[in-house]
């Protein structure tokens, strides 16, 4: 228990729920000297991050090989861990060119709950493993997002995954529970006490924002997405994008603008063939045909023809 000095006894659930005490009274400080210190409490996430990499590697590993498999890769969150998971899947669409089912993620209490708060969603652990019985199948990957790493809606979703047949792995900012999940890995990154104590959208949300983004970053890296660190999947769906690909094959080529442009558009605005065809020197069908040999992956392709 934590009983603060002038308030009641409060039960103590996780290390994010305790106080603070590098950011008591910081409601009498001055505005500048507030953001200071939050600001002096967000430098610690990324170094309790880097010390979950190991754990954040072999779930990786697991999600490339579901996706290989032909499966699926699952976020299972609810608030805040929700909605960042809710970000992330949608994002890899326009920047990696992915099926959409490739990452889906699940928020507690749906769609809506998104944009309006259903806090009473992540108490119901029936409803994840529901969601997950409905929508998972053996051979995919599920990771399930929460800051105390005791939410039941996860939790639920987790042991059904597991039932199932499927990969899992939890990801939470509360070490002490690590070895009570049902899950085959846990990533398990320790923020400490919130600045405001609970309030898991400061440093735990921002932890699992900086997990989230390595994790699928990584993922679409080993799946070939990228060529060395450019976009080369991009899916232009407007005039900026467009002029993104340019650029993106004079960095990778050294070609000219024309020349990029030109290629682009014998290869039906496929970056990727467009790039085999300017780095090998190919035709641009035979570009096409060793880069669908190689599962689409730029680096397989070039050693197929030489280059």
């Amino acid at each position: 228990m934590n009983r603060d000095a002038e308030g009641p006894a409060v039960r103590v659930d996780a290390p994010t729920e305790r106080t603070n005490e590098r950011t008591r009274d910081i409601d009498l400080l001055p505005t500048l000297d507030v953001l200071r210190v939050l600001n002096a409490e967000d430098r610690t996430v990324p170094e309790a991050v880097g010390r979950s990499l190991p754990d954040l590697a072999r779930a990786v590993d697991r999600a490339v090989a579901a996706l290989r498999g032909g499966g699926r890769v699952h976020y299972v969150g609810a608030g805040t861990s929700g909605r960042l998971a809710v970000l992330d899947a949608a994002e890899l669409i326009p920047t990696y060119n992915v099926p959409a089912d490739w990452v889906v993620a699940h928020q507690a209490g749906g769609a809506g709950a998104f944009q309006k708060p259903v806090e009473n969603a992540e108490d119901d652990a029936e409803a994840g493993a529901a969601v997950v019985r409905a929508e998972v199948a053996a051979g995919d990957f599920v990771l399930g997002l929460t800051a105390s790493g005791r939410t039941p809606y996860v939790l639920g979703a987790l042991r059904a995954a597991r039932e199932i047949g499927a990969g899992t792995a939890l990801m939470s900012a509360n070490p002490e529970s690590a070895g009570d999940a049902p899950a085959d890995l846990t990533i398990a990154v320790d923020t400490g006490p919130e600045p405001i104590a609970g309030s898991t959208r400061m440093k735990a949300g921002t932890a699992q924002k900086l997990v989230l983004t390595s994790f699928s970053t990584a993922v679409m890296i080993r799946m070939g997405r990228t060529y060395s660190n450019l976009m080369v999947s991009l899916l232009a769906t407007n005039a900026k994008l467009r002029g993104r690909t340019v650029e993106i094959l004079r960095e990778a080529t050294a070609a000219s603008e024309d020349e990029c442009a030109r290629a682009l558009t014998a290869a039906d605005g496929d970056l990727k063939t467009a790039l085999v065809h300017l780095l090998t020197g190919a035709e641009v069908p035979r570009a096409a045909a060793a880069l669908t040999a190689a599962d689409g992956r730029v680096r397989d392709a070039l050693r197929t023809l030489g280059s």
